[in-house]
């Protein structure tokens, strides 16, 4: 127990849980997005299970973390097949299971997130609503399940690349995922209640989607940027909202 004295091993734990929190910030909006297709009373519940599953996969790849480096090692290497030697090319064209799960979860997350603003933009109601009606609890839960492992697994080797203890790494995992589950409800709710931030939200996942198959062939997009420019826009609707109210609020004193 002589770790629990040493700073070190503190300030690891709060830097870790602090990166686990931002890393998460893609996920609680991604799992925000699909519980707000379920009726009301299923989607505290879908947010709750799909946090929940995030919380049980980041924990069970933890204890799994032999296999999770063995993920970084090479399985398909396309610049051996085409016979290119020049090394900054192999680097691109050299896949590890790793690199497979980010492509595929970007892939998916890039068709999500298209195929969302497409209805949006287009104003299919009619269409949209017979959709969201097809939509079951097990089939939004299994789309969360699926962006929950790519999320994890970034989020698992971040926690082994900062971290020599697997106990402050599921402690950290722990409190962070406790954070977005409490911070869930309200963001969801606030991605729900106004469409233009809702756009955006799903604008922040296309970009994230973006990034996760990029980083598949060894193109690092910090993702410091991508949350600034989506915390930006953010906050610059945030003032188009507060101008439309004042705005409004006049109107309806003009008008009394």
């Amino acid at each position: 127990m002589e770790w629990i004295a040493d700073p070190q091993i503190w300030i690891s734990f709060f830097t870790l849980t602090i990166l686990e929190i931002v890393l998460g910030i893609d996920n609680i909006v991604f799992i925000s997005i699909q519980s707000n297709k379920l009726p009301l009373e299923q989607q505290k519940k879908a947010r709750q299970v799909g946090l929940a599953l995030a919380l049980i996969m980041r924990v069970g790849l933890l204890f799994s973390i032999k296999w999770v480096m063995g993920l970084t090692t090479t399985l398909i290497d396309i610049a051996g097949w085409l016979n290119i030697d020049n090394p900054n090319i192999v680097r691109y064209l050299s896949l590890s299971g790793r690199d497979l799960i980010l492509f595929f979860g970007g892939l998916f997350l890039i068709y999500k997130s298209t195929t969302e603003i497409h209805h949006r933009v287009e104003g299919h109601a009619e269409v949209e609503g017979m959709r969201l009606k097809r939509i079951t609890f097990t089939h939004v839960i299994t789309q969360i399940l699926i962006l929950d492992l790519v999320f994890s697994l970034d989020s698992v080797i971040t926690a082994v690349g900062m971290v020599d203890y697997i106990g402050v790494m599921i402690a950290a995992v722990i409190v962070a995922v406790g954070i977005m589950m409490i911070s869930a409800e309200p963001i969801s709710n606030f991605v729900n209640h106004y469409p233009s931030v809702k756009m955006l939200a799903l604008a922040f996942l296309l970009l994230i989607g973006v990034s996760l198959t990029a980083e598949a062939f060894d193109q690092h997009i910090p993702k410091g940027y991508i949350y600034f420019a989506m915390a930006f826009s953010v906050l610059v609707e945030f003032l188009n909202i507060r101008s439309e109210k004042k705005a409004q609020h006049k109107h309806n004193q003009h008008d009394a």
